[in-house]
């Protein structure tokens, strides 16, 4: 991210994702339904749902809400009839953004996100306006003082695409999404924990935003996260409260 410290982008977004973790939960819980009831309750043979279950440990999330959640979404009861949705939209200075959702209720679900696109001073798009900036990938994510040379030898035997290391010592790996499993398999066979493990949305290139321009993208960013039937809003703004 040109201009500020990677890093520090990293663990603001943490401490925001722990600042609401009660509302991480719901979303993990509604994440592992839908895991189990598409591949089974195994997570050794269920990757996406392994991944959630990784997910639900870093939350310290209690183990028996994580076993309810997937005997529902196994048992189809109450609460598995969700469907996945993406909107795509523009924010400030017409960055773009992508939200992935997890919904019982489609009507409900694109008003609130239009409506918070609107608010909060962007515009939602059509389908395929802006998802083609970004790519599909596993992204890993290790701090600074990590030995690189380590990283890369596991993660590159073990399918991924690419490591990048800034100049702050942050070290960022990419696989396919088909590899991620892989990957972190070798991750843990080498004794090393990313920061951040995900498969998510990676914008292609970013827009700097700084001031009053970075304060306001980071309230639609908020706002968007804190809808209920939200799981993940990807954006290629890099933003610098601080500038």
């Amino acid at each position: 991210m040109a201009g500020h410290s990677k890093w520090a982008n990293i663990q603001h977004r943490k401490g925001r994702q722990d600042a609401k973790r009660g509302k991480l939960w719901t979303k993990i819980i509604r994440e592992i339904t839908v895991a189990a009831r598409a591949g089974g309750a195994d997570p050794d043979a269920n990757p996406r749902l392994r991944m959630v279950w990784d997910k639900a440990n870093a939350a310290n999330m209690p183990k028996d809400n994580v076993q309810r959640a997937i005997a529902k979404g196994v048992g189809g009861a109450d609460g598995s009839n969700y469907d996945e949705i993406r909107y795509e939209g523009y924010g400030i200075c017409g960055v773009a953004v992508v939200v992935d959702c997890m919904t019982d209720n489609r009507t409900r679900t694109v008003a609130d996100v239009r409506h918070a696109f609107a608010k909060h001073g962007g515009n939602m798009g059509q389908e395929g306006s802006v998802a083609f900036m970004f790519t599909h990938c596993g992204q890993f994510v290790f701090a600074p003082g990590t030995s690189e040379d380590v990283v890369m030898e596991a993660a590159l035997e073990a399918g991924a695409d690419d490591v990048l290391t800034d100049e702050e010592g942050v070290i960022e790996v990419i696989c396919p999404p088909s590899s991620f499993a892989a990957v972190r398999s070798a991750f843990e066979k080498a004794g090393l924990t990313p920061e951040m493990a995900d498969i998510v949305m990676k914008p292609n290139t970013e827009t700097e935003l700084v001031g009053d321009d970075a304060i306001k993208m980071q309230k639609l960013l908020d706002a968007l996260e804190s809808l209920d039937d939200v799981q993940e809003v990807y954006t290629n703004a890099s933003i610098d409260e601080q500038g």
